[in-house]
């Protein structure tokens, strides 16, 4: 293709529709629109780095009990709790369903740390403890001699 021919000039209008701006190139400015539109110098992203305050030792002094909230000491937690409570509401209305209800709500609530830790707690390790030490066994009566 010859410079000035028809089929250059063509070219150069075809290039030059598809131009995205009207502004001449100079050199780009802090804070300008690059010629393809985009900021020039993107902002730096904040780090998350805790910073050293007063609140922040206050906070660590707080950190001990959130542990019991989340993990699996949580789960365990929640799961046992949870037992409790449907042991009690279980227990008023059809008591001979409370070895069911309790596991149920336990999973439903804990997931497997509590499911587990009811299982291990409530119905075998704490019954056999407190039976070495003279307490109540665990034993739920259903209704008999009806």
């Amino acid at each position: 293709m010859k410079k000035g021919s028809k089929a250059a000039i063509a070219w150069g209008k075809k290039m030059l529709a598809r131009k995205t701006t009207t502004r001449k190139r100079r050199t780009t400015r802090k804070g300008d629109l690059t010629l393809k539109r985009k900021k020039a110098f993107p902002a730096k992203r904040k780090s998350n780095k805790p910073k050293n305050s007063p609140r922040s030792s206050m906070a660590k002094a707080k950190s001990w009990s959130s542990k019991f909230k989340t993990g699996t000491i949580g789960k365990v937690l929640i799961g046992l709790g949870a037992a409790q409570a449907a042991a009690l509401a279980v227990g008023i209305i059809a008591p001979q369903y409370i070895g069911i209800a309790k596991p149920v709500a336990a999973l439903a609530a804990g997931g497997i740390p509590g499911v587990a830790a009811e299982l291990v707690i409530d119905q075998g390790l704490l019954g056999n403890v407190m039976g070495m030490f003279g307490g109540a066994p665990n034993v739920q009566n259903g209704a008999g001699g009806l």
